[in-house]
């Protein structure tokens, strides 16, 4: 299931750019041929995953949550433990070997909860590079510890205050930004999403979180799970475990969305989950389903999680849609919160808000599963940069 022409998935993908960046696009496209293909390099990357990243990240089975589910058997996959505290680091390290082979001397980057914004800028200290992240000024006030992280590491946090101040419009901002500064900057999306290269670039180097699981499992259990669940904002921690599973008919997966206040109104982040305000559509380079009014205009979002705030979502996740082979749910934001707060005080693991998505997805849907089943999921991030939105939710001053 991976593009069946260049730069797209079914109808969805694309390079849709202004003239001025393909030139750009077409460069990251053909360096990113020849580091497939440079064993110098893919042993530098394999390397750092394992040296500096942690890697492999372990395969954890959550024997209380399981207990509080019924007679299934729940694994975490626990991408929360990678340096920088979630999946985001395999991406930004692997972007960022990519400006060096390049010759780029400065990384850009948008942030929502922060996590991408601080592996960047993780990426850029260990390679000499600078590194300025754009983050708006909602994200901002939410994520706190995250942008004082990215300012340790040396990176400039750069507010946007246009739009909804959230992660669509840091995206416009650092799109802005490359196109007039690429001869010596490299842009590192976030997920997989944007213009052709981008989201096959994202979904590579995350599929590792699917590898390693299939190879996980297999020892632990000799078999295939019955379902793998993931929470979809732009779609790459999703896209990266699903990745090894595409081809197994047996193995449901399941991506949970940002249901916000709930999917009725306006105040969500579900681009599968609500069709009388979603559709396809181009948005920051790529066709794909997105959140618009009638009139063509992007429309805002609403999520308690920073990541998954945004109004697009990645192509190859709107193929999967479409093909049915993903089915794709919501969390609203209270059973984000519950689901914070469950898996905080059975299994002593405070999850990042974007992976709290697909916990309360679990704690719903698990209770119905035959006995024995088994369900892997993608715990994407930890929640420490999450405390301040937790606490605000409860009214808890900190």
């Amino acid at each position: 299931m991976r593009e069946n022409r260049k730069g797209y998935f079914g109808n969805f993908g694309g390079m849709f750019a202004p003239e001025t960046m393909i030139p750009a696009l077409k460069e990251v496209e053909e360096s990113y041929a020849q580091f497939k293909k440079d064993p110098g390099l893919q042993k530098e990357y394999s390397r750092l995953l394992k040296d500096f990243c942690g890697r492999e990240i372990p395969l954890y089975e959550a024997k209380n949550l399981s207990r509080a589910c019924g007679n299934v058997s729940i694994y975490l996959k626990r991408e929360d433990l990678n340096h920088t505290g979630a999946h985001k680091i395999t991406n930004a390290l692997g972007q960022a070997l990519l400006a060096k082979h390049m010759g780029k001397t400065r990384l850009i980057a948008e942030t929502g909860a922060g996590q991408h914004g601080v592996a960047t800028a993780t990426a850029a200290a260990l390679l000499g590079m600078s590194c300025d992240i754009y983050m708006g000024t909602v994200d901002m006030q939410r994520q706190r510890p995250n942008v004082f992280r990215m300012n340790l590491l040396g990176a400039e946090v750069i507010p946007v205050h246009s739009g909804g101040k959230t992660l669509k419009d840091a995206v416009n901002e650092a799109l802005r930004d490359w196109t007039k500064t690429v001869k010596g900057t490299h842009y590192v999306f976030g997920s997989a999403l944007g213009p052709h290269p981008f989201p096959s670039i994202v979904r590579d180097f995350q599929s590792v979180i699917g590898k390693e699981t299939r190879k996980e499992i297999l020892k632990r259990v000799g078999r295939l799970p019955d379902e793998v669940v993931a929470c979809v904002g732009g779609g790459s921690n999703a896209i990266g475990i699903f990745s090894a599973f595409l081809n197994d008919k047996s193995v449901c997966l399941t991506g949970v969305e940002a249901g916000g206040k709930g999917v009725r109104g306006l105040d969500h982040a579900s681009r599968f989950c609500c069709p009388k305000h979603s559709s396809a559509g181009i948005f920051h380079g790529t066709r794909s389903y997105v959140l618009q009014k009638k009139s063509g205009y992007i429309s805002d979002t609403h999520s308690i999680s920073a990541g998954l705030d945004y109004s697009g979502v990645g192509p190859q996740h709107a193929y999967l849609f479409e093909t049915g082979r993903v089915s794709y749910t919501y969390a609203t934001d209270s059973e984000a919160v519950k689901a914070f707060k469950c898996l905080c005080e059975t299994e002593g693991i405070i999850p990042a808000l974007e992976s709290s998505h697909a916990i309360a997805y679990v704690l719903k849907n698990a209770p119905k599963l035959a006995e024995g089943s088994v369900v892997v999921v993608n715990l994407s991030g930890r929640g420490d940069k999450d405390i301040f939105s937790v606490a605000d939710y409860f009214g808890i001053k900190i």
